[in-house]
């Protein structure tokens, strides 16, 4: 156990957020998405919800600044509906540890943007992420990827 790491962050992820560069995208999966279908770099969180998973991850990881939305979801597919709860859930997990995180820091981070996009488009995005996280999280359509930024240098 490691002094300000969040306990759900195992090592394995914390070894994945350290290695992508900035560009590089992770998923947050849902426990019903084809993540070994998908990606051949995948860890298992089950058990642990996506908005814990931000909560350990965002102190840690610099979202990307040079893109609209460094933070993408999917789009229900028509005819289907989206619990609007499960955005909210993982946007406040999102703001809590930015304001936790700016603390020790000078200034606050704003909340970055989130899009969405279609399921097939989501799925080839999958294809190409740093790695995907399977996590115990039951909620339809509550996946999202996180684009990396560039870490500011700390004087």
């Amino acid at each position: 156990m490691l002094k300000g790491i969040h306990p759900a962050l195992s090592p394995e992820l914390l070894k994945v957020l350290a290695e992508m560069g900035h560009g590089d995208e992770i998923i947050l999966a849902d426990a019903h998405f084809p993540a070994h279908q998908l990606n051949n770099r995948v860890i298992r969180s089950d058990g642990i919800s996506v908005d814990t998973l931000l909560t350990g991850i965002v102190p840690l990881f610099e979202f990307d600044a040079y893109v609209e939305a460094p933070l993408i979801m999917m789009k229900a597919v028509q005819g289907d509906s989206l619990d609007l709860s499960v955005e909210v859930r993982y946007l406040k997990a999102i703001e809590t540890a930015l304001h936790k995180s700016a603390q020790n820091q000078s200034a606050v981070q704003n909340l970055p943007k989130l899009a969405r996009i279609d399921r097939f488009d989501f799925y080839d995005r999958a294809k190409k992420a740093y790695a995907v996280v399977v996590t115990g999280e039951c909620a339809k359509y509550g996946n999202i990827i996180l684009k990396k930024g560039v870490t500011p240098v700390v004087p």
